[in-house]
């Protein structure tokens, strides 16, 4: 553990340096994990607290050194503390929590690991030993990974039975752990996965902030065409919950805010905007495959008068180009599509009609389905564009 006063200067954060923050968050994460509590004294250990009112910068603070001093990017967790300083006053600290990462991490003054209290700069036999054990060990999935700031207990017990079968006889924690749910640590501790937290947790918020989907309904084709723009929004949400209720609740929004037309050449059969398994199919791919590494950075679900837009973190997984797309399956996220694979098919939404149990396609057919009904369905096929190799974006056109 590291201790690190935060010192400002105004609205400024003088320290710590953001180099030396660098090199600290590179150091655990090239090592066994670890963690930073910010507000104590590193010289005497006593608690000086953060001012609430500028939390919120310790907290970009910790976000821009995570993203853009550490390469490549590293995931870290924070969580708010309240402890007495000397006077037994309570002060706020933040504890950041680096897991262990399965890859090389270079931060502003080079390659450093934690050994005993300290950081200290690899040598370059030492250096060369870490990229080959990294290597032998084989890529971990980053939804594999375990989160040292939750415990087996912040599991529900019911959302982890629900994935149980008849020959399910296992205790709860081999269960979990077959299902990739939890993992031991390399001190033993039986902790929950990324997967674990975004399935089996009623809140995936608490750990993993930006795992949530934000949905907003215009009223016109773009956010500045509406002349009251006080009242532009129609609708908006932020829909929370294990990931296959994110996908059941986002679906009902899609199937509340869009508008349903007569159409005389079906005999006046009501006819929605969208072919709800093609926005199905939609928001299961985005929810299975985003890089959940990246925080800060949610699905976001936009609704126009004449078209769905879906955003999803996060490029393209391995080789993985846009024309593939309908053609092969890569899973960024082998846990998360496995158990998708196995959760059912919501009922009850209007227009929903898919000929497979569960929510995820095992076959790798889900974006032919979309492409072929959307298109079928408004007479345009939809279209993934990549923006800034870090976000997907699919664009469904709405029928007229």
């Amino acid at each position: 553990m590291a201790l690190r006063e935060v010192v400002f200067a105004g609205r400024r954060i003088k320290g710590p340096d953001r180099n030396a923050l660098a090199d600290e968050l590179a150091a655990f994460a090239n090592s066994r994990g670890g963690q930073i509590v910010l507000g104590v004294r590193d010289d005497t250990g006593d608690i000086v607290g953060i001012p609430p009112d500028r939390v919120h910068l310790v907290e970009r603070l910790i976000a821009e050194v995570a993203d853009e001093s550490v390469d490549p990017p590293l995931y870290v967790l924070t969580r708010h503390l309240s402890l007495p300083d000397a006077t037994g006053v309570q002060q706020l600290v933040i504890q950041v929590f680096v897991p262990r990462s399965p890859f090389v991490h270079r931060s502003a003054s080079g390659y450093f690991r934690r050994r005993a209290d300290a950081k200290r700069q690899m040598r370059p036999e030492e250096l060369a030993r870490l990229f080959e054990q990294r290597r032998r060990a084989g890529f971990i999935s980053f939804d594999e990974q375990t989160l040292d700031a939750a415990s087996f207990q912040d599991m529900s017990a019911d959302l982890i039975d629900r994935f149980r079968t008849e020959r399910t006889d296992d205790d709860p924690q081999t269960f979990a752990r077959k299902l990739g749910m939890a993992a031991r640590t390399e001190t033993g501790e039986l902790r929950p996965t990324i997967a674990g937290i975004l399935f089996c947790t009623s809140s995936p918020e608490r750990w993993l902030r930006h795992a949530y989907v934000q949905a907003v309904s215009y009223r016109g084709r773009g956010v500045a065409d509406s002349v009251d723009m006080v009242n532009y929004q129609l609708d908006a949400r932020d829909i929370t919950g294990p990931l296959d209720v994110q996908i059941e609740e986002a679906c009902r929004f899609v199937t509340k805010n869009q508008r349903v037309s007569a159409s005389k050449a079906l005999g006046r059969a009501d006819r929605p905007q969208y072919d709800m398994t093609s926005v199905f199919e939609a928001i299961v791919n985005a929810i299975a495959h985003r890089d959940y590494s990246i925080h800060q950075s949610k699905i976001r679900l936009r609704m126009f008068s004449d078209r769905l837009e879906l955003y999803s973190p996060g490029g393209l997984p391995n080789t993985l180009e846009l024309d593939m797309l309908p053609y092969r399956q890569v899973a960024r996220n082998d846990v998360i599509a496995s158990r998708l694979a196995e959760v059912p098919v919501p009922t009850g939404i209007a227009g929903l009609n898919t000929t497979r149990a569960t929510m995820m396609d095992r076959r790798g057919e889900g974006v032919r389905v979309l492409l072929r009904r959307s298109e079928a369905h408004s007479g345009r096929r939809p279209v993934y564009r990549l923006l800034d190799e870090s976000e997907v974006m699919l664009t469904i056109f709405a029928a007229e």
